[in-house]
């Protein structure tokens, strides 16, 4: 049986497939977790202890001996993605405040919603997508992007825009895993391989986690706007990705590569939820959307990113 290949056949699948079959286990059975306890309950609400494992292996693929040229282009496009997300996050503060819209077409729109939706790319489809119609130089850009994974930066936005005050050692703590696996893998080649290796295997156990946390009779409300918040990632943050790639001597395809929603986003709005509980009655509807993001963003990212390498000549 060809499972796993059927599951990357979908878009951001790895993620989204998990994330729904533990949505529809809570769904269907809510009291799963509580029934069975021991390691399955573990497993159903353990999403947390999950997401820190996964930041300190991911942080352990960031290499310190980065190129000059792979620091200027990771560093624009980080900068860019993270100052657009923090830029419309204090915009959407003003009207929405720490809660979200409770009515309508944009009912469970949040600022933790948009920030996480626009913080991080997804880094498999912009290697992927580089590797098709780039050098291996922007390629090895998302080593530095890759700075973006995890809660640290929503947290920052959130604070700058005057919604929550993090402790210092709360925003410690969110970025703490990626810092240790960084140095754990610049310390030891083998070690930063062996912790690679595991990245892609704990984004099902982190995505179905999360899922099992979510009721689909709520989630399905999030279709059309996740839609919407997938459509508006790639115009907003791509427009401004473009720019400054053509500004720092490319040619704009790393750019739109980089106007995605990685997988791993879908986390941050439990991780924020779980540093300050002001945050948690719009995590759930927040989650969907990212969740959606993804899809969205997985699909429309490689036909803009070929469509502007066709005519600019990039690619082989």
């Amino acid at each position: 049986m060809n499972i796993k290949a059927t599951i990357e056949r979908v878009p951001g699948g790895m993620m989204i497939v998990p994330l729904l079959l533990g949505a529809i286990i809570h769904t269907l059975f809510p009291d799963a977790a509580d029934t069975f306890g021991s390691f399955t309950g573990a497993l159903l609400t353990g999403a947390l202890p999950i997401l820190a494992v996964f930041y300190v292996c991911m942080g352990a693929t960031i290499d310190f001996r980065a190129t000059p040229y792979i620091l200027k282009k990771g560093g624009a496009l980080l900068a860019t993605k993270v100052g657009i997300a923090a830029l419309t996050g204090v915009i959407a503060a003003r009207f929405l405040g720490d809660g979200m819209i409770s009515g309508g077409l944009f009912a469970g729109l949040s600022v933790l919603a948009i920030v996480a939706a626009m913080n991080d790319t997804n880094g498999g489809l912009y290697m992927a997508l580089m590797g098709q119609f780039g050098k291996k130089e922007d390629v090895g850009a998302y080593s530095i992007m890759s700075l973006e994974s995890g809660p640290f930066f929503t947290m920052v936005t959130l604070g700058v825009a005057g919604l929550a005050a993090f402790p210092w050692q709360t925003l410690v703590g969110a970025i703490l895993p990626l810092v240790v696996g960084m140095i754990l893998g610049n310390l030891d080649k083998d070690l930063r391989d062996f912790l690679g290796k595991a990245v892609p295997v704990m984004v099902p156990f982190f995505s179905f986690a999360l899922g099992a946390g979510l009721d689909l009779n709520n989630v399905w409300k999030a279709g059309l706007l996740g839609v919407l918040l997938g459509v508006a990632v790639v115009l907003i943050t791509g427009t401004a990705l473009w720019t400054v790639d053509r500004l720092t001597g490319g040619n704009g395809v790393a750019g739109l590569a980089a106007a995605s929603t990685a997988g791993n986003a879908a986390g941050v709005p439990a991780a924020v939820a779980a540093a300050n509980s002001v945050y948690a009655p719009v995590a759930p509807a927040a989650t969907a959307l990212v969740a959606s993001s993804v899809i969205v963003t997985a699909i429309l990212v490689p036909i803009v990113t070929a469509w502007w390498a066709k005519r600019v000549g990039a690619g082989r």
